[in-house]
């Protein structure tokens, strides 16, 4: 029997909120922390807690950067203060701050000992925003400097989500449509619009359903673009279902809607 995995994405999808449903599915979390701590990158720490988001309880994961390793054009993906929350684990890891581009990106995840499966879908991921870069920019795939992905957090983000979903041997996919804010994000060049051009292009390229919300600010991240659009394999949800597990992994950011991305294991009868 299929492993169906449904994602609501009610307020949009990130990197850090899928891989939180996730684990709030099921994924064990020293699992997850041993394969990462494969790869060969440095300066950061993940706290993996319980939080509240308005009033629901959700899985916080949160991969944190020592300040030289910041890439300060992103600040503004997480200007959001957190909720207060409890940490269940972490783990640390000391740095040397570096450019990165899609080559360099590969090398770091087949170097490290994931499985084969993991590796293939986070180069796959990395693949599609890279693209969507080079086009937003105008240049080569192999000019592109990523701003968000190249970042050590959305690394860690991607592949820990390609360590989830190969761990849940997840089979099908379903993500009917992804919810957007409105408005503008600052980035180097200045103010952007929403969605910002890298979500843009991988949703012509992919087909994602994008529906827009009244909720201003950025609610799709690239990266959950990207994840969406490297292991979706449907937009439609079968007419009859039973839902056998739900996970539910919360965002940084605070909305008028709860910020969260529903995770759920479903059976069709």
């Amino acid at each position: 029997m299929n492993n169906i995995l449904y994602l609501e994405c009610y307020a949009g999808i990130s990197g850090d909120m899928f891989v939180a449903s996730l684990l709030d599915l099921g994924v064990d979390k020293n699992y997850l922390m041993e394969n990462l701590q494969t790869l060969p990158l440095d300066g950061y720490k993940i706290e993996i807690s319980r939080v509240k988001k308005m009033a629901l309880d959700a899985c916080d994961f949160n991969v944190i950067l020592d300040i030289d390793n910041h890439d300060h054009d992103m600040n503004y993906l997480h200007s959001e203060h957190h909720e207060a929350h409890h940490h269940n684990h972490s783990h640390e890891h000391h740095h040397h701050h570096e450019h990165r581009g899609l080559k360099e990106i590969v090398e770091i995840i087949n170097k490290s000992q994931i499985t084969d499966r993991a590796k293939e879908i986070a180069i796959r991921i990395f693949n599609i925003i890279a693209n969507a870069e080079a086009k937003a920019h105008g240049v080569d795939i192999d000019e592109v400097h990523f701003h968000e992905v190249g970042a050590v957090d959305s690394i860690v983000d991607i592949v820990a989500a390609a360590v989830c979903i190969d761990k849940l041997n997840i089979d099908r996919v379903v993500c009917p449509k992804i919810y957007e804010g409105q408005g503008f994000v600052r980035c180097q060049h200045g103010q952007i619009p929403i969605p910002v051009p890298a979500v843009v292009n991988i949703a012509i390229e992919h087909g994602l359903r994008l529906h827009y919300t009244q909720t201003k600010g950025e609610l799709i991240t690239p990266t959950g673009a990207a994840i969406i659009a490297g292991i979706q394999t449907e937009d439609k949800l079968p007419e009859e279902f039973i839902i056998k597990k739900i996970g539910i992994g919360v965002g940084k950011r605070k909305y008028d809607i709860p910020n969260v991305v529903r995770a759920m294991m479903i059976e069709v009868k």
